[in-house]
Order: structure tokens, then C-alpha cells, then sequence
């Protein structure tokens, strides 16, 4: 059981969107909108049907070499009583297929989204752990 406050697992639910920071084997920092859920300790996501440049994904690629990633999960409004903020960091990987968080997280991430139950992402899985998570609200 974590030491979180509820509201940091409430958000971290809910929240549609979240940025991703990973570093490159060339230490260059890279920084991406990502969808994501929550399975156990874990963000997951997965490569999905939405346009991209390519399928070799920059985000895959860093985490592949150094195993590690960031993520900002935020929420903004002029009401500045409102505002919060969430920082998760840790170890990251891409998923075996297969495997049964690969289908933990497919599930996950169809029940999340009304996109994906038309469309279930069918690219590769892939997590960073919540191995540290800082927070702020007002």
C-alpha cells in the first residue's frame, strides 16, 4: 500500500492525458503527450492507431536504453486554487507480448478511453513504474 494521498490515485485514474520525459542513449531529452492507466504500481500505455511519423517510436527506443522515464500528469484552470500536479518516476520497459500485464493493460487502457473500444491499441505495451511520485495542490 502506498503513502499516497487518495486524491493522487483518484487523479491518476481519471486523468485523460499525461507527458512522458525520456532521455535518449544520447542523453537528449524527449517530451511527448501520452494516454495512459494505472495497473497495480504502474502507468502502462501502448503504441496505438493514431497517426504517427512512423512506428519506430522515439519514447520506445529511450526507454529501451537507458530504462527509465518520467511523467507529468497536471491540471490547470484559472481558478489557481485548483491547480495540482503529479510527478511519477522510474524504472520503465516495454511489455512481452502476451504476457498478462501486456493484457492487463490493453484491458485497462479500453476501459479508460471510448476510443480504444472501437480500436484497441495493438502496438507494443509499455510502463514506468511509480517508483517515486511527488505531488502539490493548494
Amino acid at each position: 500500500m502506498s503513502d499516497r494521498p487518495a486524491w493522487v490515485d483518484d487523479a491518476l485514474a481519471v486523468t485523460p492525458v499525461a507527458r512522458l520525459a525520456t532521455v535518449g542513449g544520447d542523453g537528449v531529452v524527449h517530451l511527448v503527450p501520452f494516454c495512459f492507466a494505472v495497473v497495480g504500481e504502474r502507468l502502462v500505455s501502448a503504441v496505438d492507431h493514431k497517426p504517427k511519423r512512423h512506428t519506430r517510436l522515439q519514447r520506445l527506443a529511450d526507454v529501451a536504453a537507458t530504462a527509465r522515464a518520467s511523467v507529468l500528469v497536471d491540471h490547470y484552470e484559472d481558478d489557481w486554487t485548483r491547480l495540482w500536479w503529479i510527478r511519477v518516476s522510474g524504472a520503465a520497459a516495454a511489455e512481452p507480448a502476451g504476457s498478462a500485464l501486456d493484457e492487463e493493460a490493453r484491458a485497462a487502457l479500453v476501459a479508460k478511453y471510448d476510443q480504444y473500444r472501437t480500436q484497441a491499441p495493438a502496438g507494443p505495451v509499455w510502463w514506468v513504474a511509480l517508483d517515486a511520485v511527488q505531488w502539490w495542490r493548494p
